[in-house]
């Protein structure tokens, strides 16, 4: 008996030293774990081909390294099999089928690491625990998590900004622009690394989309160092510099601790990386919603008419014009506080209210890590005056807030943002976040998480004729990397010549009409689509334009991925309810017909907004022939929306 048990002991040992391999549910995507010299590595191939080569893992905290040294102990596979439900993201049913490896390894003071896999057909999400039976807390120093790209590879990846740059030193904010096509170690603008996503062409092999997510107040958020010139990008933590110095660049937590997740998505198309759900599979809501958090359109004076558009009158203006749309919100942006005042707030939001329009209120995050000088100041950074400002809201029938100018990842941080969305949910406010970090599955993380910005987005086409010129670009690189991981605020939609209050002057806007109604669907907010509509449009614009707006969605049952190529041109097809909704832009010089694969509308009719050789918006009937097959052709800086009856 003892001899048998001592066999088993050693045969479990001799194949946890020889490596482990898990696969996803088709066996197409593989994981490979083995301990090199003690040190443990992994490495993905898809279909047989090298997606990343041996790459490091492990941990160094103050308990101990976990990231050599190590003995192995066991390892165990086994399926996942969920359901859920998302109320407001690009897809509302999710079924999520994977395997997981769990990898057990003893480091030298005999805590133990556990490396977690957890792979279904197209994503891999990684993380770590560890255990200790004698210690109750731990210091994350370094996370030596790697990804070792095959040398063809190329980065379509945006660059870390410096703690303190940038407006009022607001940054970092994820707002800088992508690579497009660039080599593998190319040294980045700032010379900080890359922040999530990233996305990686692996030549003919296919693609790589890398990101985070189950972020909490437990864990900071991460990014990507420098890469070698040979392919390997490494997880760092934040700068000690960001958040105005406030907090550790560290993570600290109670053992047992869990890792966020790393999540690899792979697919030989672009497909699995529009469709991936990869950023909730494997999170849990935080809390029970306090009630039902209602998706809807908003309209918004400010990116077009500005700072001084924060008075009273103007805010009824575009109350006004949220009712004659349909809409369901009116976002009232900063300086309200001053310009309009706390005391008139009240018949303000009432008059919205009589009017079938909901308020949100803006709001800046400060207590002491930006020098932004819009209010309302101090009314989110600590939790007496949070409630206090919450609980007026509510007396009010306030729906939610967006609170701006973060600056930074650290553990500190992530916890302000959990604070937040935790106050505001018992209050019953959702929440929109600006100038701010990636969020790392916060839509199912935290049910009132409504939206946030993570990107250069709309505003950044009034400031700039440089961003303006590349409007038509940017609109064929997020649906590929920021907006397929998460809820995108960008705030878009815009029908004036000029980004500007009168439409005439200004930086002007290059887009066609039938390019800005496609972004209406291609970029997902989640619980918020704000629009930058002004009330002028709605005398300048056809019918088919304005109806088509005011009954555009804003959650989605379905999405799916048509065609594109990052920076050149992208086609995305959404489903709410019955009806199907493809939106597609082109970010050429040319002219760039189409022919489209959409077999399962075989046969039915659809309603297109496109452009005419003169580039204003045509509508026209068509239909799917009996191949599946849609032609449409769109101008340069052009668009198409094409959606069912």
């Amino acid at each position: 008996m003892k001899k048998s048990t001592l066999a088993v002991a050693l045969l479990s040992l001799s194949t946890a030293l020889a490596g482990q391999e898990v696969k996803g549910p088709d066996g197409a995507l593989s994981v490979q774990v083995e301990l090199a010299n003690g040190s443990p590595v992994y490495a993905v191939s898809y279909n047989g081909k090298a997606m990343l080569e041996s790459s490091p893992l492990g941990l160094v905290t103050s308990i101990g390294d976990f990231s050599k040294g190590l003995t192995a102990v066991s390892h165990q596979v086994q399926p996942i099999d969920e359901t859920y439900t998302m109320p407001h993201a690009k897809v509302s049913r999710i079924h999520y089928q994977a395997n997981e490896l769990v990898c057990k390894y003893l480091n030298a003071t005999g805590d133990t690491l556990q490396i977690i896999f957890r792979v279904s057909k197209n994503d891999i999400a990684q993380a770590y625990r560890i255990t200790s039976p004698k210690r109750t807390h731990c210091t994350i120093e370094k996370e030596l998590t790697g990804f070792d790209f095959p040398s063809h590879a190329t980065t379509f990846i945006t660059p870390q900004a410096p703690a303190g740059d940038g407006w009022m030193g607001t940054k970092p904010s994820y707002e800088e622009e992508y690579t497009i096509e660039e080599a593998l170690g190319t040294p980045s603008k700032y010379k900080l690394g890359y922040t999530f996503p990233a996305l990686f062409h692996i030549g003919n092999d296919g693609w790589v989309l890398l990101s985070e997510t189950g972020v909490s107040s437990q864990y900071a958020g991460t990014k990507l160092s420098e890469g070698t010139k040979d392919g390997l990008y490494s997880i760092s933590f934040p700068e000690k510099e960001e958040n105005g110095g406030m907090g550790d660049a560290t993570v600290t937590a109670a053992i047992p601790l869990l890792t966020s997740w790393k999540t690899i998505t792979v697919g030989e198309t672009l497909k699995p990386i529009v469709e991936t759900t990869s950023a909730y599979d494997n999170v849990r809501p935080l809390y029970e919603p306090s009630q039902v958090y209602k998706p809807g359109r908003a309209t918004w004076s400010w990116i077009l008419w500005q700072d001084r558009s924060c008075n009273y009158q103007d805010q009824k203006t575009f109350i006004d014009l949220a009712a004659d749309m349909g809409y369901e919100y009116i976002l009232i942006d900063a300086l309200w506080d001053k310009q309009i005042g706390y005391e008139n707030m009240p018949s303000l939001i009432a008059y919205a209210q009589s009017r079938g329009v909901d308020v949100y209120l803006w709001y800046n995050s400060n207590g002491s890590w930006n020098d932004a000088p819009q209010g309302p100041h101090h009314r989110m950074d600590t939790a007496p005056a949070r409630r206090k400002e919450m609980a007026w809201m509510k007396t009010l029938g306030v729906k939610g807030i967006k609170v701006d100018f973060f600056g930074g990842d650290k553990q500190t941080t992530m916890k302000l943002y959990e604070d937040i969305l935790t106050d505001a949910n018992e209050y019953g406010i959702g929440v929109v976040f600006h100038g701010c970090t990636l969020p790392r599955g916060w839509e199912r993380m935290y049910p009132n998480h409504m939206s946030s910005e993570a990107a250069l987005v709309s505003e950044n086409l009034v400031f700039s004729q440089y961003h303006a010129d590349r409007e038509a670009q940017k609109s064929t690189l997020y649906p590929f990397i920021r907006n397929a991981v998460s809820a995108m605020d960008f705030g878009g939609v815009f029908f004036n010549k000029h980004f500007s209050k009168d439409g005439v002057s200004g930086v002007e806007r290059k887009t066609t009409d039938a390019f800005q109604i496609a972004t209406s669907v291609l970029y997902q907010s989640g619980g918020v689509q704000h629009f930058g509509l002004t009330p002028n449009n709605l005398k300048e614009q056809p019918h088919f334009i304005l109806d088509f707006m005011k009954n555009v969605p804003v959650a989605w049952d379905e999405t799916r991925f048509i065609d594109g190529y990052p920076g050149k041109y992208s086609v995305i097809a959404r489903r709410y309810g019955n009806q199907w909704y493809i939106a597609a832009t082109n970010a050429t010089d040319k002219v760039l017909k189409l022919d489209l694969s959409v077999p399962w509308l075989s046969g039915q009719s659809l309603s297109i907004i496109g452009d005419n050789e003169a580039r204003t918006a045509d509508f026209k009937q068509g239909s799917v022939n009996k191949k599946g097959t849609l032609t449409i052709e769109m101008q340069p800086m052009g668009g198409a929306m094409v959606f069912t009856k």
